[in-house]
C-alpha cells in the first residue's frame, strides 16, 4: 500500500527533495509508465524508451530540490526534465553518428559506390526541404546548433539573444521537423 497515496505530486517532490525515499518510491510509481509513454510519443522506441525513463526519474530524484511550484505543476516540470532528457539522447546520438561518420570516410577510398551516392543526394534534398519549412531565424539557430555544433550558450550570445529564445525556436524547429520526417515516413 501506498502511504503517500493522499499526498499531491508537489509535496512529493518536496520530500523528495530532503531525501525520503518512500515519497520518490510512491512518485515513480505514478510516472514511470506516463514518462516512457510520453518517450515514445516523443520518438523513442521500446528498450531506449524505458532506460530513459529510468534515467529521467533518477534525475528527478537529484534535481526535486530545484522543483519551484510557483512556477510550474510538478507533472509539467516532469515532463520537461524527460523532453530535455530526449532532446539530450539525440545530441549525442547526432555526434555519436557523425563520428562515426568520419570514421567511415577516413577508412573508406575516395570512391562513392553509386547506391551512397543516390542516397546521400536523397536524403541532402529531403533535409535541405525539410529545412525550407522553418522560419529564417529557426534554420539559423539550427544552423548553428546541429551543423556548426555550437553549445545553445554560445548560439546565445552569437546572435544577442537570451538562451531560453535560443532553446525556443530550436524546440519549435525540432517539432516542425520531426513532424515533416513523420509525414515521410
Amino acid at each position: 500500500m501506498d502511504d503517500c497515496a493522499d499526498i499531491s505530486d508537489e509535496a512529493l517532490l518536496t520530500q523528495i527533495a530532503a531525501g525520503n525515499r518512500v515519497a520518490f518510491s510512491s512518485l515513480f510509481g505514478r510516472y514511470a509508465s506516463k514518462v516512457k509513454g510520453y518517450l515514445i510519443k516523443l520518438g523513442a522506441r521500446g528498450a531506449a524508451a524505458e532506460d530513459l525513463a529510468q534515467d529521467v526519474m533518477v534525475s528527478i530524484w537529484r534535481r526535486a530540490a530545484s522543483f519551484d511550484p510557483a512556477k510550474a505543476k510538478a507533472s509539467t516540470w516532469i515532463y520537461v526534465v524527460a523532453r530535455n532528457a530526449w532532446i539530450d539522447k539525440l545530441r549525442r546520438e547526432r555526434v555519436e553518428l557523425a563520428y562515426r561518420d568520419t570514421l567511415i570516410i577516413d577508412e573508406a577510398s575516395d570512391e562513392e559506390l553509386p547506391d551512397d551516392a543516390v542516397s546521400r543526394v536523397q536524403t541532402e534534398a529531403q533535409m535541405a526541404e525539410a529545412l525550407e519549412l522553418l522560419s529564417e531565424e529557426q534554420k539559423q539557430v539550427v544552423r548553428l546548433s546541429f551543423f556548426e555544433d555550437r553549445p545553445h550558450s554560445e548560439i546565445a550570445e552569437h546572435l544577442s539573444l537570451p538562451l531560453g529564445t535560443v532553446k525556443s525556436r530550436l524546440r519549435l524547429a525540432l517539432i516542425k521537423l520531426r513532424a515533416h520526417w513523420e509525414q515521410m515516413k
